[in-house]
């Protein structure tokens, strides 16, 4: 099964989808409603890391599905799919903002490996768009070493900028 057939898939059944995105922010509500002031403790910051990652993933995915299809593919915004390239941000979006209200984001164990895959993500996709703008051609007379070298250099000052700006 190809990506294409398994969110034609999703498109044309879509009942298991919604559910799962509108379970998400409602177990993060009961949650918050139910561990009022609690959420740092167990198990309710468990219960959170769970939901961080049953929400992201899927978010973080359908952003960089979004970012793909419309810097690469040049897609219409016309011909989004909600149920692929919608649902999953909007319900990612609300689930972390009802989580935030009853816990700080440092208190969810693993929560800061989300925001370094997000940033490898965006660094990449800004270096493949970079590379597909400027038409720059690696396999000339530049050696791999070098070409390797650079990427490093670069991933590390986009890191120290982005550290820089998040103070």
């Amino acid at each position: 099964m190809t990506l294409g057939q398994f969110f034609t898939v999703i498109s044309n059944q879509p009942y298991l989808v919604l559910f799962y995105f509108f379970a998400m922010p409602f177990t993060a509500f009961l949650a918050g409603i139910l561990g009022k002031g609690e959420g740092a403790y167990s198990p309710w910051k468990y219960l959170y890391t769970v939901l961080v990652y049953l929400v992201c993933i899927p978010g973080i995915f359908s952003v960089t599905l979004n970012v793909y299809m419309f810097l690469f593919e040049r897609q219409p915004i016309m011909e989004m799919n909600l149920f692929t390239q919608v649902l999953p941000v909007i319900c990612m979006l609300l689930t972390l903002w009802l989580i935030k209200n009853n816990v700080s984001f440092g208190s969810i164990p693993g929560f800061d490996k989300l925001t370094n895959l997000v940033f490898i993500i965006t660094v990449l996709i800004s270096m493949m768009w970079i590379l597909e703008k400027t038409h720059i051609i690696v396999f000339t007379y530049m050696p791999f070493y070098q070409f390797l070298l650079m990427f490093i250099l670069f991933l590390v000052l986009v890191r120290w900028l982005f550290a820089r700006m998040m103070r």
